[in-house]
């Protein structure tokens, strides 16, 4: 059989088996995840338990870098601490071994069955965790039927003498077979389908079993790059979690390597087939990494703590500061400290609305990019204020309670409006008029002014309003409402006149200038809502402005 046929047959079946591999842990994961995430989060008080339920999490995904994402989810919101969760990731090593060594038996009967099952469940599942079981059916089949590929695309190569010089080569300088192999599995991103695809040709005869069991040590430590550069953008408690995961590993590898001249005669005595011996080695390896280093996880965790320290950050206006989680199981506590978070909001839109009018001067004009940058700000911190509310509600609440979370959240909910239309409208206007290198006439400049001023002024009652709940300032603030809506009628009038006498500032301009007016006329209707609860509570709101037939 011509080479490139062989070769293209081998990646195809190693294609199969990443591929099956993601299927196991996508269907588990959208089947059982928040039982999954409970499980970790219930179990890390404790080493012991904390080291179980990784096993379990780690056999039920086939992958211990998906258990090791989810840890990193707790560990990065401060729900587990460092230490427990270094234990986890001690377990979810062991659990992916489980795997390995279910597929080091002779499973090839179950592949129709498996297939005709999962297809069944996928397609005619009327509920999603059938259908996902069906999935998980699905990939184990295939998981099965890659492997046999392997094997059969193997058979050539054993009688390869190109393939036996590359593996005596390899074989020679374990720690170049430990290098390549963890650059495999971090490249393949499965350590569960490498360690599969290492017992596979061991079995096959074309890589001798210690030659197989340093590839698994590669293996290992290639599962512990993996999560590293999928959160490469994490905090610092998710990189302490890793880098200490990964460092477990690596120093198991290299003591296993140095101790292997001593282990080889002992695996030649086991009288085990290759690829159930490299099975078993891997377990070993894992099971040894738990026993030594289980009980020095805290010692672990106060070392990376003091290698690796918080950054020293300048505050930022989208980082919450009155969010207090501990405060949580105290409604009353937590809604006043989401109250005191969304004025911190109310006063990055503030200053967002006051400085968007300088964006349109031509002297003194400010980047619209600076304007933008306080758009980002709010956005993640209204994101912050909704979800901490709806964990508020998540328990029983007092009517008045429940309400007080709902108007804030909407309040919040306006407050980002504002900040989207001042980002995505008003800037890219005053953008377009710097580009455009345009003028406003000196009257509807003034008229701008004005109706801008106004609405700022609506904002700050607005806030007033919600805050003290006061009827009286809630009639007030949609009475100038009303009047502001009348003033842009005359400015939108007063600016058609303009081009009908044909100004010439007012008519290179008129998309801009009318556009900005719509846009402060958006903004009045999004401050102003906040009265409209509090007056239909008083009974003194119409329920339409038509008149009766």
């Amino acid at each position: 059989m011509a080479t490139h046929t062989v070769l293209l047959d081998l990646f195809g079946g190693v294609a199969l088996l990443v591929w099956a591999t993601r299927m196991v842990k996508t269907g588990v994961l959208r089947a059982f995840e928040d039982g999954l995430r409970d499980l970790i989060r219930s179990a890390t008080q404790n080493r012991i338990r904390g080291l179980a339920a990784g096993i379990a999490t780690a056999a039920l995904l086939q992958s211990s870098t998906a258990a090791g994402l989810l840890v990193a989810s707790f560990v990065e919101r401060g729900m587990i601490p460092l230490s427990g969760a270094l234990a986890v990731m001690l377990g979810a090593d062991i659990g992916s071994t489980l795997v390995v060594q279910a597929m080091s038996l002779d499973l090839t009967r179950l592949v129709p069955v498996l297939l005709i099952a999962g297809v069944v469940a996928f397609l005619n599942g009327k509920q999603a965790r059938t259908r996902q079981v069906g999935r998980i059916a699905i990939g184990l089949g295939l998981m099965i039927l890659s492997l046999r590929m392997i094997v059969a695309a193997s058979a050539p190569m054993r009688e390869s003498p190109t393939l036996d010089a590359v593996l005596a080569a390899v074989g020679g300088d374990p720690l170049v077979a430990l290098l390549i192999s963890a650059g495999l599995t971090w490249l393949v991103h499965s350590s569960v389908a490498m360690v599969l695809l290492f017992m596979t040709l061991a079995g096959a005869g074309v890589v001798a079993p210690e030659t197989a069991v340093v590839l698994v040590l590669g293996a290992n430590v290639g599962s512990g790059l993996i999560p590293l550069g999928l959160t490469a953008g994490a905090g610092p408690e998710v990189r302490r979690l890793l880098a200490g995961n990964l460092a477990f590993r690596f120093l198991g590898a290299l003591l296993a390597i140095a101790a292997l001249p001593w282990a080889v005669p002992f695996l030649d005595q086991v009288g085990l087939a290759p690829a159930l011996l490299v099975a078993c080695a891997h377990t070993g390896f894992n099971l040894l990494l738990a026993t030594v280093f289980l009980p020095l996880t805290g010692a672990a965790a106060s070392l990376l703590s003091r290698a690796m320290p918080d950054p020293v950050e300048a505050p930022s206006p989208a980082r919450p500061a009155h969010l207090d989680e501990a405060l949580l199981d105290r409604p009353n506590l937590a809604i006043g400290a989401a109250t005191r978070e969304v004025m911190r909001l109310a006063d990055l839109v503030e200053m967002m609305l006051r400085d968007s009018i300088r964006a349109f001067e031509t002297d003194t004009a400010i980047a619209p990019e600076t304007i933008a940058a306080q758009d980002d700000a709010i956005d993640r911190l209204q994101e912050a204020i909704k979800l901490y509310l709806t964990r508020v509600t998540r328990q029983p609440l007092p009517d008045m309670d429940a309400r007080r979370c709902f108007d804030l959240i909407v309040f919040t909910t306006n407050l980002e409006h504002v900040g989207d239309i001042i980002d995505k409208s008003l800037l890219m206007l005053a953008a377009k008029k710097q580009r455009q290198h345009l003028a406003f006439s000196e009257t509807g400049w003034r008229e701008i002014q004005h109706l801008h001023r106004l609405v700022l002024e609506q904002l700050r009652l607005a806030v007033t309003v919600f805050v003290t709940q006061d009827r009286a300032m809630a009639r007030d603030l949609v009475v100038r409402k009303d009047e502001i809506r009348s003033l842009e009628r005359q400015a939108v009038e007063s600016h058609l006149a303009r081009l009908r006498d044909g100004t010439t500032a007012s008519i290179e301009s008129s998309s801009i200038h009318l556009d900005i007016i719509r846009d402060l006329k958006r903004i009045n209707a999004h401050v102003a809502s906040v009265a409209y609860p509090i007056l239909e509570q008083a009974g003194v709101l119409r329920d339409t402005r038509l008149k009766s037939a």
